[in-house]
């Protein structure tokens, strides 16, 4: 049942370091509405130079390979939107790793809103087992309302047709579903949507931004930054196409009661699978849910390297691949405030809560508002964490209990049928 694959960042072991790479910065050949990175080209230069160069790129697959204590790699391409770099830009990737592969074990990930995938690409994608995350947010209306062009047309015919010639080409795939305000309010229909496509991962992504105040809008931009994790934020209004905490706990509540009686073993919802995780008593495979950040970084396509990929601004920049090593940067990275507070800064109302082990305060993104207490630094999206979490125990019992006893887990369905339809204790 458990699956590692994360769509979004790929958490890495207590011992291991990840960066993801954005070698084309944000550059983009789509205009979505909700994206916070799209206008981090307002941080650099003309777009022409948003290409990662090859000696930065070489610079990072060595440094990247040579520091990872683990004994496979993980390179995770993001953009913006990478493909528009082309298939040299790959297929240098892949000869530039090429030399290291002998002694460790090289996988790379690619998300794309799929609009300029090919036959081509497919087969090369297949060829090198790239793992393609597509970003996808569910039927056509729900999808264009914000995925779309710089022409103002919707995005979904071309996303679909890139999701089919990936299943044509049999090329392992996943789904990064981005949840809007208005998407809360269709579960089943993107649920059902996605299963009936035949898409097997998934993973919900909830769309939580600030407007910016008026420093920030003073570097032109419209979004604000992570919250401080010292200070009350005096910023709180989020955008219209912001999520609405409760909304997104009955969103995730919904899917979990279809998925649990329908589909358990045949469709993975990463979000799922993370709170099975908690419930077993594991570490949290992703950052969102990890005690503390600061083990996950960025590099930009000019080799500067942030603390997390929600921080590409100038006050999160750890420095250069090209005059810096990766480990002393991470090093830095888990030394900051950034990483460490994201445990020892939680109020009280997050140290007391019962579904703490499962949360852990969520993204430090996103604690910006106040505790009933006024006390500073709650999530965000704490009422919907709370909702889901709080939901889901009866169901995650059963579940452990099948896999103590080296049961699918699947059978929990028949569990769930009438009263103890199967017998959990041989």
């Amino acid at each position: 049942m458990m699956n590692a694959t994360n769509m979004e960042e790929m958490g890495c072991g207590p011992q291991g370091l990840h960066v993801v790479a954005k070698p084309i910065g944000p550059a983009c050949n789509l205009d979505c509405a909700y994206c916070f990175y799209l206008e981090k080209s307002a941080l650099y230069g003309p777009r022409e130079y948003f290409r990662m160069p090859d000696a930065v790129l070489a610079a990072f697959i060595r440094q990247y390979i040579e520091s990872q204590p683990t004994p496979e790699v993980a390179f995770v391409w993001q953009g913006g939107e990478p493909t528009l770099l082309g298939l040299d830009f790959f297929r240098l990737v892949v000869a530039l790793q090429q030399p290291f592969a002998s002694n460790k074990t090289i996988s790379n990930s690619l998300q794309t809103n799929g609009t300029l995938l090919d036959d081509e690409w497919c087969r090369f994608l297949k060829d090198h087992g790239f793992m393609v995350g597509i970003s996808l947010d569910g039927p056509q209306p729900i999808h264009d309302r914000y995925r779309r062009d710089r022409q103002g047309q919707g995005s979904f015919e071309r996303t679909m047709r890139g999701l089919q010639l990936l299943q044509h080409h049999g090329v392992e795939y996943n789904v990064m579903a981005s949840v809007a305000r208005e998407t809360a309010a269709q579960p089943l229909e993107v649920y059902r949507f996605f299963r009936d496509a035949g898409v097997e991962f998934i993973q919900f992504a909830p769309v939580v931004e600030r407007l910016a105040d008026e420093k920030t809008a003073q570097l032109g931009l419209r979004l604000a930054p992570p919250a401080t994790l010292d200070r009350p934020e005096s910023q709180t209004a989020v955008t219209e196409w912001s999520v609405v905490p409760d909304e997104y706990g009955d969103f995730l509540i919904a899917i979990f009661e279809e998925w649990v009686r329908h589909d358990v073993g045949s469709v993975f919802v990463m979000n799922f699978e993370w709170a099975i995780n908690a419930w077993i008593g594991n570490p949290s495979p992703i950052c969102v849910h990890a005690k503390q950040c600061g083990r996950s970084l960025v590099i930009e396509h000019d080799g500067s390297l942030y603390a997390c990929d929600h921080c590409v601004y100038p006050q999160y920049r750890l420095g250069n691949i090209l005059t810096d090593t990766l480990p002393v940067l991470v090093e830095k990275s888990l030394q900051t405030q950034f990483g460490i507070s994201k445990e020892t800064a939680l109020p009280r109302w997050c140290r007391e809560c019962d579904v703490l082990a499962a949360c852990q305060g969520g993204c430090p993104k996103h604690r910006f508002i106040q505790t009933f207490d006024n006390e500073p630094g709650l999530q965000y999206l704490c009422a919907g964490y709370q909702k889901f979490f709080r939901h889901t125990p009866r169901y995650l019992s059963i579940m452990t209990q099948l896999l103590e006893n080296k049961l699918p887990v699947s059978l929990v369905m028949e569990a769930l049928k009438g009263p103890l339809a199967i017998s959990i204790n041989p």
